[in-house]
């Protein structure tokens, strides 16, 4: 069971870092980019880094609602084989 809630979490700071990491390289590289206003006039910078804020609790909400799913007793022992 442990070893499945690790390889979920694992998944999930996985798909964070992609997010995280896509918002520091266009920081970095493209800085310009961060002044485009598509919503509400709010620049991509302040939207992205909401966005992250979000996405971080999100991903810990489905992370504690995967790891508290039953596996099956089979499902289990074929994993151990």
């Amino acid at each position: 069971m442990q070893e499945r809630n690790a390889r979920i979490g694992l998944w999930l700071f996985g798909l964070y870092l992609l997010l995280y990491g896509g918002f520091v390289l266009l920081n970095a590289f493209w800085p310009e980019s961060m002044d485009f206003m598509p919503l509400g006039g709010l620049n991509l910078a302040i939207l992205w880094g909401f966005g992250l804020i979000v996405a971080a609790v999100v991903l810990a909400l489905l992370y504690g609602f995967l790891c508290r799913i039953e596996v099956s007793g089979d499902a289990q022992d074929e994993r151990r084989r």
